[in-house]
C-alpha cells in the first residue's frame, strides 16, 4: 500500500507540474502514464516479492519480467504518442511516464524489505 500511495503522490506531483510547464491541456497525458507507471510496478513489486531470498535463478526471472513490464509501458509511451499526439503529447507523457517510475525503481530495494 505504501508504494501504491506513493506512486499516486509522485503522479500527482508531475501533474501539476506538466499543468505548470505545458497548460491544462498537459494535466491528463502526464496523469494517465503515472498512473500508468505505479500500475506496472505495482505488478512488477508483487511478481518480485515472493523470490526475495530465493535462489539467484528465480530472483533474476521475475526482475526480469518485472523490467518487461516497465518496457510495455515505454512501447505503450511511444504507441499512444505516435497515435494521438492531442491527447497525449509527448514531453508532458514522458514525464508522466518516467518521473513516476525511475523514483519507485529507486525506492524498490527499500520497500522490499
Amino acid at each position: 500500500m505504501k508504494l501504491a500511495g506513493l506512486g499516486v503522490g509522485l503522479t500527482a506531483l508531475v501533474a501539476v507540474v506538466a499543468w505548470w510547464g505545458w497548460g491544462p491541456g498537459a494535466i491528463f497525458a502526464a496523469a494517465w502514464f503515472g498512473l500508468l507507471a505505479t500500475a506496472l510496478q505495482l505488478v512488477a513489486v508483487a511478481l518480485l516479492r515472493p523470490v526475495v531470498g530465493a535462489p539467484f535463478g528465480a530472483l533474476v526471472r521475475r526482475w526480469g519480467m518485472g523490467m518487461g513490464l516497465r518496457l510495455v509501458g515505454v512501447a505503450l509511451f511511444a504507441a499512444l504518442v505516435t497515435v494521438n499526439r492531442e491527447l497525449f503529447p509527448p514531453l508532458p507523457s514522458a514525464l508522466g511516464y518516467l518521473g513516476v517510475v525511475v523514483p519507485l525503481l529507486f525506492l524498490e530495494t527499500r520497500l522490499l524489505k
